[in-house]
């Protein structure tokens, strides 16, 4: 009977391993989920932020928050004018430019009571900041010497004349990302990286895009889970300098905004 359960038991975790992972291009079986990254299964990681096609989870429901009222000119000019005025991020950000491109993601900012919605701002903002330094990047320091290229990843796969290193407002990297971000926003994320750099309404859409893709569905875990979410590295001890550096901009902006910042602001 041992024998015969053990079969049993494999055989299940064996179903289980070959229903998520069937097919990268998808096609999945019916009453699956897409995933955002090309797997087929039925939970949240499958059906929730992101999924492609299938029986996909609604969004959540919003709020009556206008972004553009937290959003300020004060405020976003408030952080650009902390960077050095031969930065080159200076004249590519403008709030302008964010605002047409959250209007695509009617859930940013929107999810929840109206003190959530200014701490997913600050949040949002605090990751920008750090990533740019106020605006000032556009493209990860030193950028073309780093290998992003996830060479299992064979629903997009790297086009080896292309870098997939870090560009935009929270420095989108890999092929696996700029692959359904562009999918997403309409560009050849595989083949034209490049755009990220050079026209900010889709540089914002690719930060938005990460965002709701991979941060706002942990925002409830407090600030901490939000690192975590778009740099694990650094948690647990790796690199707490840059932690305390996105604490402190959330603090900073949530001070701003009138909210108080939560718990679990470290990861």
């Amino acid at each position: 009977m041992k024998t015969v359960s053990l079969i049993l038991l494999l055989a299940g975790v064996l179903s289980a391993c070959i229903l998520t992972t069937t097919a990268q291009n998808c096609g999945c079986a019916p009453g699956l989920c897409c995933s955002r990254f090309g797997f087929c299964g039925s939970d949240e990681a499958y059906c929730g932020a992101g999924c492609q096609e299938g029986s996909c989870f609604g969004p959540p429901p919003t709020n009556d928050v206008s972004v553009a009222d937290i959003v300020t000119d004060a405020f976003f000019d408030g952080i650009v004018d902390q960077s050095d005025s031969s930065c080159e991020g200076r004249p590519f950000y403008s709030r302008a430019a964010f605002l047409e491109a959250v209007g695509n993601y009617p859930q940013f900012g929107r999810v929840g009571s109206e003190d959530d919605s200014k701490r997913e701002i600050a949040a949002f903002f605090a990751h920008v900041t750090h990533e740019t330094g106020h605006f000032c990047y556009i493209e990860e320091i030193n950028g073309p010497s780093r290998d992003y290229c996830d060479e299992d990843n064979t629903q997009y796969p790297c086009n080896p004349s292309k870098g997939y290193y870090g560009r935009g407002p929270i420095q989108l990297s890999w092929n696996y990302n700029y692959g359904p971000a562009g999918r997403s926003i309409g560009f050849d994320g595989v083949n034209n990286p490049e755009i990220v750099a050079t026209d900010p309404v889709i540089a914002f859409r690719t930060a938005l895009w990460f965002w709701m893709n991979n941060v706002q569905s942990v925002l409830g875990q407090g600030f901490g889970a939000t690192i975590r979410a778009i740099n694990g590295m650094e948690c647990d001890g790796g690199n707490p300098d840059t932690v305390s550096s996105r604490v402190r901009y959330y603090t900073q902006y949530c001070d701003q905004l009138g909210v108080a910042p939560g718990d679990n602001l470290r990861c």
